[in-house]
């Protein structure tokens, strides 16, 4: 079974629209942002990444939006792999409510790509391991 991480984090004004929930824009800066603190302190964050010339890129999402999230509330974000067959992966995360509640879920297609050769590579072991599946 893939490790599944989690990421805490507290909802604040610039997350907020005018309708007084989270903004469907800013769902996907939170998701990157809990991305960056799974690979990160697992030796892959943006230094080691402009270093070795090798990136995580986005190539599709699906995203649902499934309860309200409003100003101040406590939400965990989780990231799951679900695969990694050749050059794609594919990662499922969720924005968590306190009470348990999925408030958003999101399957993310990705892959690694060599910024020297522009294309996507086979995931080295390096980026096996920042990503929970080595």
């Amino acid at each position: 079974m893939a490790e599944v991480f989690q990421y805490k984090v507290q909802i604040k004004e610039t997350h907020i629209d005018s309708y007084g929930h989270v903004n469907n824009a800013t769902y996907l800066s939170l998701y990157e942002e809990a991305r960056w603190e799974l690979i990160t302190p697992r030796g892959y964050g943006f230094q080691a990444i402009h270093k070795m010339k090798k990136g995580p890129v986005i190539l599709e999402v699906n995203l649902k939006f499934l309860r309200e999230i409003k100003l101040r509330e406590n939400i965990t974000i989780t990231v799951e792999m679900l695969d990694y067959k050749g050059k794609i992966g594919h990662m499922v995360q969720r924005m968590i409510k306190d009470d348990g509640t999925i408030a958003s879920e999101a399957v993310f297609t990705f892959g690694l790509f060599d910024m020297e050769a522009r294309k996507l590579i086979e995931p080295t072991p390096e980026w096996r391991k920042a990503i929970g599946m080595e």
